[in-house]
Formats: structure tokens, C-alpha cells, sequence
């Protein structure tokens, strides 16, 4: 097929065709039919198809683990370190794996075509002969099968909500499955959601429980096997030798190190130091602070062992917030919440406390052309006015921007506007207190499990005792902290949800009413609105991506006007330090992801001469 056909060939496969009403199958799939690579690519571009095997990578992970078992609500699981912070993809094969330089492509992996019908109501998957787990059992249509209806039956909620439209799983043959969809169901992600499942072993099982937490791995088919559990302090990944898909044009020059090891680290400064120390290898740098003032003057810095790069991203950034529970006083009420936002600084805290290095967050569609910007175009309107009872008025009338200060740290202004919303929602100060009329002062605590990032919200606290709120800051263990968000017992915690390329169902279980009150869910704010959730359904049933940009602004602009979080801050980039005895390819990175373990390779001669200039 001539690589200019591709996307109209799939744009068919997903909506069908009047002369040729029957189902299409592909190599690949592509939400709205935009597949960069032909049928018979070799490699995806990111890489290095000769890039030599061998040697080790070791990383390191904050906190610690109680399982590795990952598909569980139960337990803090252990997961290789990848690009995503646990990329489950190292250990267990995907019916098709995502190309990281398209923003939601997918191609062949266990599963060497996708058949989806004309009327998208099943999508079928053919799974190549030679796949097996790492004992050398064959995968089939039975293991698929069986890990479709144990994850969305006795996994984390996630995947029931997920998968709650996808019907049944229909074994057709050994190697071929039909999945059927819920009619009149929203179907456009699901062929995708299908497509990066991880895949178990059914006979695995048989002699362990699957809804239990362990120390023992799961049985895997993935290019590294985990082999070595330190529990708590250390994972040990080996590369699988000949393994069935390592000639494969999606996995041609990826994953080239023989050992990949993930140590945890309980304290942030002292991981920092192991770095220099040189006990691990590479890391992604997430504090400000440290990327700006603690690397200069480093011997292994300033000799040049380590290097440091900055490498452009061009993924939605996601939303990292102050996530307030609206389920209960005082965030059940819209005028408080909006009065937190703006007794938060951000230009006070970027300038004295992240050395200028972010950008304020203001869309849960960040770093995208899905952001809310000016006033709602007509075809948003469409969407939104059906609920203009219920909304408030500046979402038409306004272009939502985060509260904004000159940086000096006297906020008066925002405090005065603040106190007026605290007021005109029921709050007075006596005697230098916000108390409700019956005299109870107003208390919240901010949640957390990393003591370090009271530095950063220390201030924050300040302002909100500065008018009358009895505010505080509470750290426990991460397992007690996990615990208390799943049971959404808390006042205020920080999350971070990494945006899809293409949103979709996922939207369900961050904002949607149905997932606002069940266990371990991601809705974390308890958002409970009827426009969100019809807008979120405009989203899953969006069949262009001008439809798609639609509905994701009119949802941008529910969501932030009606202050369910305090945006916090992001940057398109990934701040990174390594040891320097890695390959790199020539070509850039891949714009949708770090791609280092996808990538990089052990570089002998690089690592006996960093040797050398350390005297080793």
C-alpha cells in the first residue's frame, strides 16, 4: 500500500464506506485515520535499528512498593521506572504497541492485524502463532479473553469503566477474537483501549488467585522478564533472549539493555546524592529547585561524568492541581473554592521557589490546540447552552485565566475578593477568624505524603491563615495516604492526571458523575455535573478532530470555572541528567514520549572510557 493511502485506507476501517459497507482490516489503528508508517515499514523513526544489546541501566524510583502485582486497587505496586512513571508494556505484551512520534497511533504486535466492522459495533484481533509468555506457553485467543474479563471484573475500577461498553469477549479461533460493543455504545476508543491491554496468562492462574497482592511476578510475555524483587527496595528486569517479537518492525531497535534495575529511593535529597554517587545511572529531573542550584559544583558534573539535557515535549501536559473534595464542606460550595484559587501565588512561588522554570497551568487541556481560549466559538455554544441554568455565567461571557499577582507576595487585592466570596457564601471573621454562623472556624488540610513539598505549600497555608482559615498541613506514610484518596476522605490533596493525545473515555472516570463515589476512582474533586457529563459523551462520540477540539474546550471551560481544583504549573520539556556511557539514536526524540528505555543503548566504549577518567 502506497504510505499516501494509509490514512484514508483506516479513516474507511473506522467509518465505513457506502460502496463498500463490509468490514476493514489494518496493520494499524489510528483514531481519526492518521497512520504515519506504510504497511511494510522496518522501524519507527525514533530509533536506531542497529543499535548494539547489552549492558545495564539502573534507575531509580521514590518511596517504596508492596506488590507487583499492578492491576489491582489493592496495594502500592512496584513497576519499571519507563517513560510513563510504570509503563507496563516492559513486562506484558499489548495486542499492538503505541509509535510515540504520532499522537495515538498503534501497530501490530501480539495481534497482527485489527478488523473493525462497518458499523464499529466489534473489532476483531488476529494474534501471530509464534507468541508466547516467558515459560514458552503459546499466547492464544483464550488468554486474551480471559485477561479482558478479569481486569474488568476483579481489577482496579479503571478498567470496568474502561471497558463497561465493550460486551463480550468471543473466542473465534486459537488465534482470533471478537470483541462486540454495547449497542448504540460510543465506540470510537475503544478498538484503541483494546489494543494496549496488557495481556496475562490464563493458565498462570490456575495456581494463584488473581485478586490478591504478591511478591511473586506475574507471568509476563513482554521483551524483559522481572526476575529479581527486593521487596520494598529493588526491581530487576532482564532482557528476554530471542525473544518472539524482537525482529518485529515495532520493536526493531528498542529495548537494547540486557538489565534494567529500578531502586528505591524513601528520601528525595539522598536519591539526588546516590546520583552523584554514581549508584544509578539516569533520572528525570521533577524539582525546580535542584535542576537550578544542586548540580553546579558537582565533581561528577563539573569532570563532565554526567551530562544533562533538556528535551522538548510535545504531549497535552496533563492537569497537576490542589484537587479539592467538593463532596463535602466547605468545597461543596462553588464561591470557597473559587476563593482558595486566589489566595494561592503562583508567580510568587514560581519566581522565589522554582527559579522562573514553569508555566501556569490554565486548562485541563494544556500545551494543545484542545485548550479553551477567547469566548465559546458557535459549535461549543451548541453544547453548552442546554445547561446554561446550571453554569455559571462566565463561561460564556469569559476566557477563563488563572488568578495572576505581580510576584511580590502582597496579595491584598486577591485577599479583599476573596474575603467578599467567603462572605457571600455564608463565612464572617470574628476575631480573626472565618467562622460559619455557628461560629465554627473554617479548617482544611492539604494531604501529602512527601514531606518535601510542604516548602511549596507552606506559603499557600500562610496566606489562607492570613484570613481566619484554620489551615494545615498533614504528611503521612504513602500507603495510609493512598488509603484515605481511594475512601475520598481528605480536604485537599495534589494529583497529576497525564492527558491522552485523543481524550476519551478516560474523561469518565476523571470528571464524570458515575465514578465520583466509587472507591479508589480518579474523580478525585468529586465533580458531579450533568453538562460535564454530556460533554464528555461529545467527546468519546467525536468522529473528527474538529469535532473533538469542540467538546474538549466546552469541557475545559465547565471544569475550570466551576473551580473544582486550583491549577498548579507544568513545563513541555523533560529536565534530564545521565551518566555519560549511553548510545543515543541521531534522530530527535519521539514528540510523545522520553523514549530513553525505548531507545538508548549501553555504550561500551563511552562506559570503559568514563572508567578511565575516573580511575576505576
Amino acid at each position: 500500500m502506497n504510505k499516501s493511502l494509509a490514512p484514508l485506507f483506516i479513516t474507511l476501517l473506522l467509518m465505513g464506506s457506502n460502496a463498500e459497507a463490509e468490514p476493514r482490516t489494518s496493520y494499524g489503528y489510528s483514531t481519526f485515520g492518521n497512520l504515519k508508517y506504510d504497511p511494510d515499514f522496518t522501524h519507527f523513526d525514533y530509533v536506531n535499528p542497529d543499535a548494539p544489546k547489552g549492558g545495564t541501566i539502573k534507575l531509580r524510583d521514590l518511596d517504596s512498593f508492596d506488590t507487583v502485582n499492578p492491576f489491582l486497587l489493592k496495594g502500592k505496586p512496584g513497576l519499571i521506572n519507563g517513560d510513563k512513571g510504570g509503563d507496563l508494556y516492559f513486562n506484558f505484551t499489548q495486542l499492538m504497541t503505541p509509535s510515540y512520534d504520532e499522537p495515538d497511533a498503534v501497530y501490530g504486535l501480539l495481534a497482527d492485524t485489527i478488523t473493525i466492522d462497518d458499523q464499529r459495533q466489534w473489532a476483531e484481533f488476529t494474534l501471530r502463532p509464534e507468541a508466547r509468555f516467558h515459560d514458552d506457553t503459546l499466547i492464544t485467543a483464550e488468554d486474551v479473553a480471559f485477561t479482558f474479563n478479569i481486569l474488568k471484573e476483579k481489577g482496579h475500577p479503571r478498567y470496568g469503566l474502561l471497558y463497561r461498553d465493550i460486551v463480550t469477549a468471543k473466542v473465534l479461533d486459537p488465534h482470533k477474537i471478537r470483541f462486540e460493543f454495547r449497542e448504540g455504545a460510543l465506540t470510537r476508543d475503544l478498538p484503541y483501549q483494546l489494543a494496549t491491554m496488557p495481556i496475562l496468562s490464563k493458565a498462570s492462574f490456575d495456581t494463584r488467585d488473581f485478586d490478591v497482592t504478591s511478591m511473586e511476578p506475574l507471568l509476563g510475555s513482554g521483551p524483559y522478564k522481572l526476575t529479581k524483587v527486593s521487596p520494598g527496595r529493588s526491581l530487576t528486569y532482564e532482557r528476554v533472549n530471542n525473544h518472539w517479537a524482537e525482529n518485529l518492525p515495532v520493536h526493531k531497535g528498542r529495548f537494547n539493555f540486557d538489565v534494567i534495575q529500578v531502586d528505591y529511593y524513601r528520601d528525595r535529597t539522598i536519591a539526588l546524592e546516590a546520583f552523584f554517587a554514581g549508584e544509578y545511572d539516569f533520572r528525570e529531573e521533577f524539582t525546580s529547585r535542584s535542576w537550578a542550584t544542586e548540580y553546579d559544583g558537582k565533581p561528577a558534573v563539573e569532570k563532565g561524568f554526567i551530562k544533562r539535557d533538556v528535551l522538548e515535549d510535545a504531549k497535552l501536559t496533563g492537569m497537576q492541581a490542589f484537587f479539592m473534595n467538593s463532596r463535602r464542606a466547605p468545597f461543596n460550595n462553588i464561591k470557597v473554592r473559587e476563593a482558595f484559587g486566589l489566595l494561592f501565588d503562583y508567580e510568587w512561588t514560581n519566581r522565589n521557589l522554582f527559579y522562573g522554570s514553569y508555566d501556569r497551568l490554565g486548562s485541563v487541556f494544556e500545551n494543545s490546540d484542545m485548550k479553551a481560549t477567547g469566548l465559546p466559538s458557535p459549535a461549543e455554544l451548541d453544547l453548552l447552552t442546554p445547561y446554561r441554568d446550571i453554569l455559571p455565567e462566565k463561561v460564556f461571557s469569559m476566557e477563563f485565566k488563572p488568578p495572576q499577582t505581580d510576584g511580590s507576595g502582597n496579595i491584598r487585592k486577591q485577599m479583599g475578593t476573596a474575603i467578599d466570596l467567603f462572605k457571600s457564601a455564608g463565612w464572617t471573621i470574628q476575631d480573626k477568624k472565618l467562622v460559619n454562623e455557628t461560629g465554627q472556624q473554617m479548617q482544611v488540610a492539604f494531604l501529602l505524603y512527601e514531606q518535601s513539598f510542604t516548602r511549596i505549600i507552606n506559603p499557600y497555608v500562610a496566606n489562607l491563615q492570613r484570613v481566619g482559615i484554620d489551615a494545615s498541613v498533614r504528611v503521612i506514610d504513602s500507603a495510609s495516604w493512598q488509603n484515605r484518596v481511594r475512601e475520598f476522605d481528605f480536604d485537599i490533596v495534589v494529583r497529576r492526571f497525564p492527558q491522552p493525545q485523543v481524550p476519551g473515555v478516560e474523561q469518565r472516570d476523571w470528571w464524570g458523575s458515575a465514578s465520583a463515589d466509587v472507591t479508589g476512582g480518579l474523580n478525585i474533586a468529586g465533580v458531579k455535573n450533568p453538562a460535564v457529563d454530556a460533554i464528555i459523551e461529545k467527546i468519546i462520540e467525536a468522529q473528527s478532530h474538529e469535532e473533538l477540539i469542540t467538546a474538549t474546550r466546552a469541557l475545559d471551560r465547565v471544569l475550570m470555572w466551576n473551580y473544582y481544583f486550583i491549577p498548579q504549573w507544568y513545563k513541555s520539556s523533560h529536565f534530564i541528567a545521565y551518566w555519560d556511557k549511553f548510545g543515543r539514536p541521531a534522530s530527535k526524540k519521539p514528540g510523545f514520549d522520553r523514549a530513553v528505555l525505548q531507545s538508548w543503548w549501553y555504550d561500551q566504549a563511552k562506559a570503559e572510557e568514563l572508567a578511565a577518567r575516573q580511575g576505576k
